[in-house]
């Protein structure tokens, strides 16, 4: 297998772009899309006048056992909401997730919208602190904090 030094790494250029019909119109998303976000979500982001949220709809598929959302994708949503916030929505966030520590304070249901906001902590040249939160409805579901590294 070859391995090259992640910060050589070649991928698509990310952007986002805003979603003009259905449920999520005035939202915005991957273009092109990541998989796996599309899977367990898919993710949405968009500009309000307390900044930068991210939203997600979990469905039926992203129960656990317990019929709650599993802490998996709640997961997922908390690291793309990582790089959204990091970005601020208005740069491309090119990089990896270092490290992200979740808290788990409440259960989440499907069919009923999940918001996560944040903020940068610190910026440097190549990594970004970032900490958050996802809420339904302004009931904490999930505590968030990461740190990325950035590719340039």
């Amino acid at each position: 297998m070859d391995h090259q030094p992640h910060d050589k790494l070649e991928g698509p250029t990310w952007r986002l772009v805003e979603v003009t019909d259905g449920e999520w119109a005035g939202w915005s998303k991957w273009d092109p899309v990541d998989d796996f976000e599309v899977y367990v979500g898919p993710f949405y982001c968009r500009r309000d006048e307390r900044g930068v949220v991210c939203g997600f709809m979990p469905e039926t598929k992203n129960r656990n056992g317990g019929g709650n959302i599993h802490g998996g994708a709640l997961m997922t949503f908390a690291d793309y909401a990582l790089f959204i916030i990091a970005g601020g929505m208005e740069e491309t966030m090119h990089g990896v997730t270092l490290s992200m520590n979740c808290d788990f304070i409440g259960a989440a249901e499907p069919g009923r919208l999940l918001t996560a906001r944040g903020e940068v902590t610190r910026k440097g040249g190549t990594v970004v602190f970032v900490r958050g939160m996802i809420e339904d409805e302004g009931r904490a579901v999930l505590g968030f904090s990461g740190t990325i590294r950035r590719f340039r």
